[in-house]
């Protein structure tokens, strides 16, 4: 089933734009409905300036009216682990529960592991610790 995931990032990581540091990410999420939005790393002369694959996949389920993520692939360079980055853990967080999958896979879109989001991040800060009342 998250071989549909497997070929979005392919084909996103294939259009990022790193002309700096030569890492090209594709990440790939699932939405409630089943729906699959992919995104690239987009580089900037003036660092920081440039986003991550996964907001930049996160941006294009909020656009198409998604609300949750249920899935995620995300691949780097060859054939080493490339997991989310800190920030983007928590922009993923924003979507999705603790026993979300998240697949690292290598850059052929070969799996090399699978977490959960609560164990790339424990004990998080999501939306429900800024419901008032509770």
């Amino acid at each position: 089933m998250m071989q549909d995931l497997v070929n979005a990032a392919i084909a996103a990581r294939k259009k990022a734009h790193a002309p700096y540091s030569k890492f090209y990410v594709g990440a790939a999420i699932r939405d409630e409905q089943g729906r699959v939005h992919a995104g690239c790393n987009i580089e900037n002369a003036a660092y920081p300036q440039g986003w991550c694959a996964e907001p930049s996949a996160i941006s294009h389920l909020i656009m198409k009216g998604g609300k949750r993520i249920t899935e995620v692939v995300v691949m780097g360079n060859g054939d080493q682990l490339c997991t989310p980055c800190g920030g983007c853990r928590q922009k993923i967080r924003e979507f999705a529960a603790g026993d979300v999958k998240i697949h690292c896979c290598t850059e052929t879109g070969k799996l090399i592991r699978t977490f959960t989001l609560d164990e790339l991040l424990p004990a998080s800060f999501g939306p429900e610790n800024l419901k008032l009342g509770t």
